[in-house]
């Protein structure tokens, strides 16, 4: 048989995961996104609960898209934390292809036919986020994102983004799921972790996903100050593979962005949104704090 007369890889069942804390009723709106899924194959929608209190099982009990979505409900409270909530629910799925989303973002309709047809050549994937559809303008400005086709690069491997992922069961389980111990950039160290182990990331700018982001300071910047600890502690977790330091540049770039540009005070100059720049504070402030705990310089 030739090479190009063998069969594409398709998964038997495809296990669409979601972590959920409190994440009612913007859980919703992802439900109606799955359901509207052009993918002909099988997939189960797993909701793994991480210790809810909005009444999340009596939802999903009787939920009218359960048929449909082949919707179950586990519970995932042993542990804090999205990682735990997805390696919880990835471990009680039934796929042989298991894909992340979010409770609090919505698919687009072509979403899991894209992801299932680039995994045929890889044993990861990542898919691509946008910003419009659940943001308004003012909020969308504080969250650049990359266009769909150029993924998630970094200074040392790409990575797919924790709300948009796609891992064949035999991947996932090689690498041992998500780090449990991390709380900010849990989606990053699987993804490296998956490309020093040797196996393949791919990337679908079709795959995507609408990111719904925080709407206030107060928790864009808690968000943020996550991702910048969760920044050094992965970098300190795979330097002995070598991650290399941030560049330098990119640090000073932040240190004057933060310093020069504080929308906040009336006298800085070429004045940035105000939550953008409250992401690029919350991120360097949590940069400064890890790398002190650590005893590291990441940048």
């Amino acid at each position: 048989m030739s090479a190009s007369a063998v069969p594409a890889r398709k998964p038997e069942l495809v296990s669409v995961v979601i972590p959920v804390f409190n994440g009612l009723p913007e859980l919703d709106e992802q439900l109606a996104g799955l359901a509207e899924q052009d993918y002909q194959g099988p997939y189960e929608v797993v909701i793994s609960d991480n210790g809810s209190s909005d009444g999340l099982a009596e939802h999903i009990d009787g939920h009218p898209l359960t048929a449909r979505l082949r919707l179950r409900y586990v519970a995932s409270s042993a542990t804090p934390g999205p990682s735990y909530a997805r390696n919880n629910g990835a471990a009680q799925a039934e796929g042989d292809f298991l894909a992340f989303v979010d409770q609090d973002d919505r698919v687009h309709p072509g979403w899991l036919s894209a992801m299932v047809r680039t995994a045929a050549d890889y044993d990861a994937v990542s898919g691509a986020v946008e910003v419009t559809t659940l943001n308004t303008p003012e909020v969308a400005r504080w969250r650049p994102m990359p266009a769909p086709a150029d993924g998630f690069p970094t200074h040392y491997l790409p990575y797919a983004h924790g709300n948009n992922a796609g891992y064949w069961r035999a991947a996932f389980d090689k690498v041992g799921g998500y780090d449990e111990s991390l709380f900010g950039g849990d989606d990053v160290d699987i993804s490296w972790r998956l490309q020093e182990a040797g196996l393949r990331l791919g990337h679908s700018a079709d795959a995507l996903v609408a990111y719904r982001l925080r709407t206030t300071y107060r928790d864009t910047w808690r968000q943020a100050l996550n991702y910048g600890r969760g920044a050094v502690e992965v970098y300190v977790k795979h330097r002995a593979a070598g991650c290399p330091r941030l560049p330098f540049q990119a640090t000073w770039f932040s240190i004057v962005l933060v310093v020069l540009h504080n929308p906040f005070i009336p006298l800085t100059r070429n004045r940035f949104p105000r939550g953008l720049w409250t992401l690029h504070a919350g991120v360097l402030a949590g940069r400064l704090q890890a790398s002190l705990r650590h005893r590291t310089y990441y940048g």
